[in-house]
């Protein structure tokens, strides 16, 4: 096992970082994102006088048929600090993010992407939010993205704007694949999250402080996007199914709406009948059963999905509680006061 280069040097032992990086088709990208890691380990150790040190570098290999895995053979014999970790067929990058998260064993946890639209020294950035903040996650928010189609960038903009408005908590106010998370927390998160959950959306299960740090996007370093459209639109879709209760609960408010719209129009439709303002005959009770039982069948099915609910928290892996380690929220309190 790698051991930290400073950890026997006498002074103070810094705070370790893990960084986390799914790789998928990557051949042409992951040398050079792992040598501008390399430099970064380097600044790092000088510019915060030893407080912080990339401790391991985890490539995931998400099953890649482009030579990335040869790669990463190469890099991990090569550079002592590199973890390759090898799955067994092709996850998706949420499920290769999670297996290396559950795989790390630093204080904190730097994901990122290995098509290096993503810079390392970037960090730097991240880890000051987190410091001066106490913030458990930091998320990258970047600017406008130019290297992506415009109907990409569109969509992306829709999905997130339809997420942070009635998807996800009102804490998280903005969510990247470039994030700093606690270390415990995100191994936490490993150990906990189902198959088919959208990582930020449970890493909301056990973090309270959530912060963005704005970072200056960059293109990619290859020409063509591992995403499709395809592929995005299956993202989303994920990320609705497990963000939890919410489009459940909405059901359960159209049934309670609908109930009460029926009793209103039912009301409306007897009074008009009795004040002769409707000639044709059967027309009354035809629609008062029809609002009747419409408004009843919603009511019916926003009960079953408040059940359903329950059942969707537990099979997605939501736990009931997460103990720490140390009280890091009374910390927070303190600087905010």
């Amino acid at each position: 096992m790698y051991v930290s280069e400073m950890t026997n040097s006498g002074a103070k032992e810094p705070k370790t970082i893990s960084i986390v990086i799914p790789v998928y088709q990557g051949n042409l990208t992951l040398s050079t994102l792992i040598s501008e890691i390399s430099q970064v380990r380097d600044t790092m150790k000088s510019k915060f006088s030893s407080q912080f040190l990339i401790d391991e570098v985890i490539l995931v290999d998400d099953f890649s048929q482009d030579g990335s895995s040869k790669l990463i053979h190469e890099l991990s014999t090569h550079h002592d600090w590199i973890t390759p970790i090898w799955l067994s067929r092709n996850y998706g990058q949420h499920a290769a993010t999670l297996a290396g998260m559950s795989s790390s064993r630093c204080e904190w946890v730097v994901t990122m992407d290995e098509d290096g639209q993503h810079a390392p020294e970037d960090i730097f950035k991240l880890l000051q939010v987190a410091e001066n903040t106490k913030a458990e996650l930091v998320y990258a928010e970047f600017g406008d993205i130019s290297s992506h189609r415009n109907w990409r960038n569109k969509f992306s903009q829709l999905a997130k704007l339809i997420a942070m408005k009635i998807l996800l908590p009102k804490q998280m106010k903005r969510f990247s694949s470039f994030r700093l998370i606690d270390g415990e927390l995100a191994r936490t998160v490993s150990a906990y999250a189902g198959n088919g959950v959208y990582l930020d959306v449970a890493l909301t299960w056990v973090v309270d402080n959530i912060e963005t740090c704005k970072i200056a996007s960059r293109p990619e370093l290859r020409q063509r996007s591992g995403y499709s459209f395809r592929t995005l639109l299956s993202h989303f879709w994920r990320l609705v199914l497990s963000s939890g209760t919410r489009p459940l609960r909405a059901v359960t408010f159209l049934g309670v709406g609908s109930s009460a719209l029926a009793i209103v129009g039912g009301l409306v439709v007897v009074y008009r009948r009795v004040a002769n303002e409707i000639p044709v005959a059967g027309w009354t009770s035809m629609t008062v059963i029809v609002l009747f039982f419409s408004g009843l069948i919603l009511l019916a099915l926003g009960i079953l999905a408040e059940y359903l609910g329950i059942v969707v928290r537990t099979v997605i892996g939501k736990p009931l509680y997460v103990i720490r380690s140390s009280p890091r929220i009374d910390l927070r309190k303190e600087v905010q006061k």
